[in-house]
């Protein structure tokens, strides 16, 4: 399957295919071996050259296509198309991906260590707003964007299911 895949702004092709041994992904052109396995709602990537990423994924809102695809705890912005018209068709370009409000959610499950903000508070794009303890590692999950923060859903020491919404940003 190809997907047209939008991140910060940028467009990227991403070709996936079963392989001999796990997957193989083809990102403009370029061919990686992939294992994947999928461990408490995260999706585990061990690349053939031996680099590895935990990966979540939630669409926000649901069936809108805007994705946030946490990347060993980074949250990053996405839009996924098959095509470009899929993505003309719901309204979506690089802008739109970026625009309202924007929800932290927890990659998997997890506890919360820290909260670093509180309503009202301004962030700044990538700036860490919760720690989250998944899997014996502590994950600093940043905002994509700007903005204020207008509601904090959970207090430290929460147990939090993975897509739970955390922190809220305007």
């Amino acid at each position: 399957m190809t997907y047209d895949i939008d991140i910060n702004g940028r467009s990227r092709t991403v070709a996936v295919e079963r392989g001999e041994a796990g997957y193989v992904v083809v990102v403009d052109g370029q061919r990686h071996a992939v294992d994947v396995t999928s461990i408490n709602g995260a999706i585990s990537l061990i690349f053939e050259d031996g680099r590895s990423f935990e990966v979540a994924v939630a669409e926000q809102p649901a069936g809108s296509g805007n994705l946030t695809v946490h990347v060993n705890g980074r949250a990053v912005p996405a839009v996924v198309g098959t095509t470009r018209a899929s993505w003309a068709k719901r309204g979506h370009d690089g802008a739109a991906a970026g625009a309202g409000p924007h929800r932290v959610l927890a990659p998997m499950p997890g506890k919360v260590v820290k909260v670093l903000v509180k309503a009202g508070d301004q962030v700044t794009a990538r700036q860490g707003v919760v720690v989250v303890e998944a899997m014996k590692m502590e994950n600093e999950l940043r905002t994509p964007k700007p903005g204020t923060v207008s509601e904090v859903k959970v207090s430290e020491g929460a147990s939090v299911e993975a897509g739970a919404v955390l922190v809220v940003i305007d």
